[in-house]
């Protein structure tokens, strides 16, 4: 689904995106106003690591959603070479113009301003020769006559007067949170600051916003840097590393989320009915998924992805856009992991299903005569959201890495959707190069391991503090 509405253009993934986040908004709205549903999230809120792990989250969501909002900029003007612009860009691209359009002829090393390769050039003097030529773009603010020479001293500086901006920038925003705390609880600023300092207080402010510095220096002194150079260095077609990397985030975020939408109607409704009613309903569930369970996933999600493929190659005017049909294949593949997923929580779901349906206050509802569904709405359901909670936020991070495997085997992700699943594919024949190209991999593998150790890390507080077993010490 494209819909474009005065040159806003809106794709099935920007849709479900957006409908995640105002599920997401809703069960704010809803915990809000229940205290016994507001207790074991004010004690998630007092752990330390949660808390950190929250702060390296909020980048990746904040990248994620200004990438789902997709335009169409100058949709009648014409671009360089004569043709229309049309390309629908998000928000992200727009905000990262530099890092889209500096393109370089083909690889380049980080903070490079050679090429990786050497070309056969005809040097300033007239001579012939192989060489290394020089960037387009990075380091092109640096002299002609010796760019090696200069290229540290800028960079220093670039990189101190980032490190100086992210650190004011820190110190506002610091003080506007401790002077908002201050006033809610009546307190003084200095007090305030002491008690932030000392960790003295409830939420573990202190770590997180020596995390907050790190993130803010860090990202200023990045942005400063990539505006001169190639910070990760440039793929094989001379695209910028960092750029990729970044616009990856959606795509791991979109598989880890989206699938969730897919899963948990199947997973809940399926389990519920299979613990309440038993009988054959019961065991056509439990046929349902076990025989599902028979079927080797990838198998099943490589037909499926084949299938789309297919009808895509046989209705080409309706796939005219390749962003379109690369969401297409993005949201298929949330589909087909949602169903290939479902059923680890479904058996859990009927399990606790099986037990509460056995406890005094369901067996006083069906004496008083209370119909099955009020019965499961009511009080099944809410019996079961803490283990509905737990097992989406630990699944999380285990779809990130599918993406990531299924994409290096090529049944993931389209070619064109940039992930960090085809950065790692395409790092196969990079590492088989002479010298290696190492950079791509080491991007895409370590913001996909924050991304992951920062989920893992708050879905163990989120695990701890939902989970009715575990008893506050």
């Amino acid at each position: 689904m494209v819909l474009n509405m005065g040159g806003y253009v809106l794709f099935w993934s920007d849709a479900l995106v957006y409908l995640l986040v105002a599920m997401l908004s809703g069960f704010v709205w809803y915990v809000r106003g229940r205290e016994h549903l507001r207790r074991p999230w004010r004690k998630i809120l007092r752990d330390k690591a949660a808390m950190v792990s929250l702060v390296l989250l909020l980048p990746y969501g904040v990248i994620g959603l200004l990438d789902s909002v997709h335009f169409q900029p100058g949709l009648d003007s014409p671009s360089a070479n004569g043709s229309s612009i049309n390309e629908a860009i998000s928000l992200f691209d727009a905000w990262a113009g530099a890092l889209r359009n500096h393109t370089e002829k083909t690889y380049s090393r980080p903070l490079a301003v050679y090429a990786y390769s050497r070309e056969y050039l005809t040097r300033p003097d007239g001579s012939q020769g192989w060489d290394y030529p020089r960037l387009l773009h990075g380091g092109a603010h640096l002299s002609a006559d010796s760019p090696e020479t200069e290229r540290w001293r800028d960079i220093a500086g670039t990189l101190a007067g980032g490190l100086g901006k992210g650190t004011v920038a820190w110190l506002l925003v610091s003080l506007a949170g401790c002077l908002g705390a201050a006033r809610r609880s009546g307190q003084s600023l200095s007090c305030m600051l002491h008690a932030v300092l000392t960790s003295q207080t409830e939420i573990p402010w202190r770590a997180m916003l020596i995390t907050l510095l790190l993130l803010a220096a860090g990202g200023f002194a990045l942005a400063d840097l990539a505006a001169g150079y190639h910070v990760l260095g440039t793929d094989k077609v001379g695209q910028d590393v960092l750029y990729q990397s970044l616009k990856s985030i959606r795509t791991g975020l979109v598989i880890g989320t989206l699938t969730t939408l897919v899963m948990l109607p199947f997973a809940v409704i399926m389990g519920m009915l299979a613990g309440f009613f038993q009988g054959w309903v019961d065991d056509v569930v439990q046929y349902l998924y076990t025989t599902l369970n028979s079927i080797p996933s990838v198998l099943l999600i490589a037909a499926s992805i084949l299938m789309v493929q297919v009808y895509m190659a046989n209705h080409e005017a309706q796939f005219a856009s390749l962003a379109l049909r690369a969401d297409l294949r993005l949201v298929f593949l949330c589909a087909i992991l949602g169903i290939t997923n479902w059923t680890g929580l479904c058996r859990l779901l009927r399990g606790e299903t099986l037990k509460l349906r056995e406890m005094e206050f369901v067996q006083a509802a069906r004496a008083l005569g209370v119909k099955p569904w009020t019965i499961l709405g009511r009080h099944i359901l809410p019996n079961l959201l803490h283990i509905i909670l737990i097992s989406v936020v630990l699944d999380f991070s285990a779809l990130v890495l599918a993406e990531a495997v299924l994409s290096y085997v090529n049944i993931g992700v389209d070619p064109t959707t940039q992930s960090w699943g085809n950065m790692i594919n395409s790092a196969r024949l990079e590492l088989a190069r002479d010298p290696v190209v190492w950079w791509s991999l080491t991007a895409a593998f370590a913001l996909m391991f924050t991304l992951v150790l920062a989920a893992n890390l708050f879905a163990d507080a989120v695990r701890d503090a939902l989970d009715p077993r575990r008893v506050d010490a």
